[in-house]
């Protein structure tokens, strides 16, 4: 019975290691921004056949079509660059986006929409079940972004940044600098 309590608590270390791993958080933060990059940059690829997509929605105004065509896609590759260089608040602006698309998508669901995503191009997930095949992927990007914003607020400083802090920091003692 020790034993297995003793590899609980092992497990439990080796994942609480493995998620507060600055190296995960890069991994994550890198993944995500160039998905965002690459899906703004294949929209802006075509701004008609997006702007069809917006429309078949019937969320924007006619007169609102172009410029939301434009303007999102060059939203989530500032967004999706932002968040490859650490830019504060990019981060905030991807799960803002994600949880847009959510909402947008589960409002295809229930209305039972016949229309493509338009995620990553303009015949994305054109079979059926495409609306919650791509809710359900942006619900993945979504939780990771919400570990990034988990990491950023547990992790103190950043695993790296702490032992830089306490490297250039005068106020620190030797005895803090071996910990």
């Amino acid at each position: 019975m020790g034993t297995l309590l003793n590899r609980k608590r092992i497990n439990k270390r080796a994942l609480k290691r493995a998620l507060e791993s600055a190296w995960l958080y890069r991994a994550g933060r890198l993944g995500l921004g160039a998905v965002f990059i690459w899906a703004g940059l294949a929209k802006l690829g075509d701004v008609t056949g997006f702007a069809d997509i917006i429309s078949a929605y019937d969320l924007v105004p006619q007169s609102w079509l172009a410029p939301t065509a434009i303007g999102l896609p060059l939203l989530e590759v500032a967004a999706g660059l932002g968040l490859a260089l650490d830019i504060p608040g990019a981060l905030g602006t991807v799960l803002a986006l994600l949880l847009l698309f959510i909402s947008v998508l589960w409002f295809g669901v229930l209305k039972d929409l016949d229309v493509d995503c338009g995620c990553f191009s303009m015949d994305d997930l054109a079979e059926q079940g495409a609306l919650r095949a791509a809710m359900f992927r942006d619900i993945v990007m979504a939780a990771v972004a919400v570990y990034l914003v988990w990491w950023r607020r547990t992790v103190p400083m950043g695993a790296l940044r702490h032992l830089r802090f306490k490297q250039n920091n005068p106020h620190c003692g030797k005895e803090d600098m071996e910990t």
